[in-house]
């Protein structure tokens, strides 16, 4: 994979996030291992979309290292391929499924050759939290699962808002850090830290894109797509901010001042059509 500048930084910070994610505190898979049923926390919250994937062929874009691909698996439907650039995450992801006995398989591509490298469509093409702010072009994003759907398919996707992406907690207080509209050059985040587990990350540095609504929601319709579904989450599955963030019931909603005045989150069916 031959990547510009600003992915093979993020490519670099993913391989290295692998360890931290797998070590303490981090993922939990033997969770995966001790429950046949566990469905992690992502693919619960995107069930309602996703609907009965029972019987169908599903691929998961940006699967890390394959939690949500396995659970993916333990939803019935014929096959499920993991796509993701970095190759210690699959070599993750391969060894969980493998140890599971989860029927998923696992191609290494970046986003804008997923296509190509799975090289057959699907009945649904699935990606969720966390995402599309890892690239920038949002076209060839959304040609590529145009390209992954047969007719009649359709995408699941699910991510931060992005009104609610600009905020950021600073010495225990969230605040409007970051900016709605694009600009010409990615936002540069240097963390040694990652969003779970303990240890260090060894490359730290990596490059944020913005996409507002607009251009997620043009990006579909470009590709063909007919968008069937949007819907805005005043919640999500995990605690953004480390700690504001309130808990109600198994979901996370942004602190008292804010809450139900900023959307958390957003999800988007869309189908190719026939």
């Amino acid at each position: 994979m031959d990547l510009d500048p600003h992915l093979e930084e993020n490519r670099a910070n993913w391989d290295s996030r692998v360890p931290v994610h797998l070590g303490p505190n981090g993922y939990r898979i033997e969770r995966y291992h001790q429950d046949p049923q566990r469905v992690s926390e992502t693919v619960t919250f995107d069930k309602p979309l996703l609907g009965d994937i029972t019987g169908l062929s599903v691929v998961h874009l940006q699967c890390h290292i394959g939690t949500d691909t396995v659970s993916l698996a333990r939803l019935g439907p014929s096959e499920v391929v993991g796509v993701d650039f970095s190759a210690p995450a699959l070599e993750a992801a391969r060894s969980l499924a493998a140890d599971v006995g989860a029927n998923a398989t696992f191609v290494l591509s970046d986003v804008y050759n997923a296509a190509e490298a799975v090289g057959r469509e699907f009945d649904v093409v699935y990606t969720s939290v966390g995402t599309i702010g890892w690239f920038p072009d949002m076209d060839r994003w959304a040609a590529n699962v145009a390209a992954l759907l047969r007719p009649g398919g359709r995408l699941v996707f699910r991510d931060i808002h992005p009104a609610a992406w600009p905020y950021e907690e600073v010495d225990g207080e969230v605040v409007n850090l970051y900016w709605y509209w694009p600009r010409d050059e990615p936002l540069v985040i240097e963390d040694e830290t990652s969003y779970l587990g303990s240890g260090e990350v060894e490359s730290p540095r990596a490059n944020e894109f913005v996409h507002p609504v607009s251009e997620v929601l043009n990006a579909l319709i470009g590709a063909g797509l007919r968008l069937d579904r949007v819907e805005e989450h005043p919640g999500c599955d995990w605690a953004q901010f480390p700690t504001q963030s309130v808990q109600v019931g198994d979901q996370w909603f942004f602190p008292d001042h804010l809450r139900d005045k900023v959307p958390f989150m957003w999800s988007i069916v869309a189908t190719k059509p026939e």
